[in-house]
């Protein structure tokens, strides 16, 4: 069977909803009852699962669901060299509401990108077990600069020089793209959510407090982005997820897209874009003007996976024809807001619920465009 080529009109974030399976057998391996070898094949078996399910729901591209993962973002940063994620009394990340586990990133030496990266082989089963194109979502490289505290850099020169910080986690990053691309990665997404952390004025006036200009720090962000993936072939898309902060079906910011539009689409290079517009945190569709003509695309995320309630596909109609006004309807495409499980506590559906809103994922993309 020959699969088209990605971009797709019906896509996915890339994370879901953790099986009993895995989550009984995550707590054995923590509480030393059951081996590596044993997680592993439980994971596989999960994972050719939830293949076997975007597949069914007829997506195009589809991943492991994070299911070897705690986190959409420690656990590959934590795989780095020079990076630990640490347990610390009072870490973590404050969400509206309710507090993640005690997880804190830091520098412990200079950063690279190992040619051993577990993340690696988690791409190769997913490419050995589908039948269509595999993605693998990784966060992106401002993940590192936005979440490490200086006071958690250990190299003197990356908290002494904001520039040599910078091009390292790019050197980093670029070092991903290739070992990917080699592995056999053609369809790479890059969790970049903190470009939408920058338009929330709480958060603006956090860094301001810090003595960083937030317009300054979306800039870099978007170099970084740039020069990381600015060496990737031809035929390998990268794509970027925006969002707000996803865990137990909370948030963290809000605030329109507006500040960093114009870095997020003309100062990256990201061919796809993930942006969540499932409420009105995310402000309006205007930004989408920005968006060049051509081949990039925008899957704005309409569809919400916080919430167990189904999306009508009429009203999902009306959201493409006003999202039209704005960018070429060619140029658009669907995929919910986010994962359902940015982390392995997931957010509050059921299964069930997760399905019905791929078929709607799927389905909305055939009711507009004929076609996946």
């Amino acid at each position: 069977m020959t699969v088209a080529k990605p971009p797709y009109h019906a896509d996915v974030v890339g994370s879901f909803l953790r099986p009993d399976s895995i989550k009984a057998a995550r707590k054995a391996r923590a509480e030393g009852k059951m081996d590596k070898a044993e997680l592993a094949a439980i994971e596989d078996e999960a994972i050719r699962d939830v293949i076997k399910m975007q597949e069914d729901a007829g997506l195009k591209a589809v991943t492991d669901g994070e299911f070897r993962r705690a986190w959409w973002h420690f656990d590959f940063m934590g795989m780095l060299n020079g990076l630990d994620i640490i347990q610390r009394e009072g870490g973590g990340i404050q969400f509206h509401g309710v507090h993640t586990k005690q997880d804190v990133p830091v520098i412990t030496d200079k950063l690279s990108f190992p040619a051993d990266h577990p993340m690696l082989e988690h791409f190769k089963f997913v490419a050995a077990n589908t039948k269509v194109t595999p993605k693998i979502s990784i966060p992106g490289p401002s993940a590192i600069h936005f979440r490490i505290a200086d006071a958690d850099i250990a190299v003197g020169e990356y908290k002494n020089d904001a520039e040599a910080y910078f091009e390292a986690i790019t050197a980093t990053y670029k070092d991903a793209v290739k070992a990917f691309y080699d592995a056999g990665c053609r369809y790479l997404q890059m969790d970049d959510i903190f470009f939408a952390y920058l338009c929330d004025p709480k958060i603006r006036a956090e860094r301001k407090a810090r003595g960083e200009d937030p317009d300054w720090l979306i800039g870099r962000y978007a170099k970084m982005m740039h020069d990381a993936i600015a060496d990737r072939p031809d035929d390998m898309l990268i794509g970027m997820h925006m969002c707000r902060g996803n865990f137990k079906s909370t948030w963290v910011a809000e605030g329109a897209y507006d500040p960093a539009a114009d870095a997020i689409f003309n100062q990256t290079d990201v061919d796809i874009y993930f942006m969540e517009y499932d409420t009105d945190r995310a402000g309006g569709l205007e930004p989408l003007r920005l968006l060049p003509k051509g081949k990039k695309r925008v899957l704005p995320g309409f569809i919400t996976t916080k919430t167990p309630e189904l999306e009508d596909l009429d009203d999902l109609k009306r959201k493409f024809d006003a999202a039209s006004k704005y960018a070429d309807l060619d140029q658009l495409g669907i995929a919910p807001q986010c994962g359902f499980a940015s982390t392995e506590e997931g957010n509050d559906l059921t299964m069930d619920d997760q399905r019905r809103k791929l078929d709607l994922v799927v389905k909305t993309a055939e009711s507009i465009w004929g076609r996946v």
